[in-house]
């Protein structure tokens, strides 16, 4: 069993049994509701999500439902009942443990920032890079 929850503990989840897939989506969707260049998911079926807590709900296109917490913000799950019947993605990075689903692939690079085709070649740095 999973578990994870929002940057607040207002909302907390459980997954049980093993996900669909975990993927890094790079639709202009997910950009714009997250601010990041890409999103990582894990898939479930609706029936393995276990959620205490009320998350906020926003409309984002006719059948495409993003869930977040109202107090502190946190993006938490996605469903679309035309594409993914049945489904629910949860935002990989709420995970208590995220590196133990590593993702699989990537989604709607047709929407990708150019840039980031190449963004994991640039200098890494432990934690702050320093000012020059």
């Amino acid at each position: 069993m999973a578990t994870g929850g929002c940057h607040c503990g207002a909302i907390r989840y459980e997954i049980s049994g093993e996900p669909i897939n975990s993927l890094l989506c790079h639709c202009s969707d997910c950009q714009r509701a997250s601010g990041a260049p890409m999103v990582g998911w894990i898939m479930v079926r609706d029936d393995q999500l276990r959620v205490t807590g009320e998350p906020s709900i926003y409309a984002s296109s006719e059948s495409a439902r993003r869930y977040f917490c109202i107090q502190c913000g946190t993006s938490l799950f996605y469903s679309n009942t035309d594409i993914m019947p049945d489904r629910v993605d949860i935002q990989l990075a709420t995970l208590d443990e995220p590196g133990e689903f590593p993702p699989q692939g990537h989604v709607q690079v047709a929407d990708r920032i150019e840039w980031m085709q190449d963004a994991h070649g640039l200098p890494h740095h432990e934690r702050w890079a320093k000012e020059d």
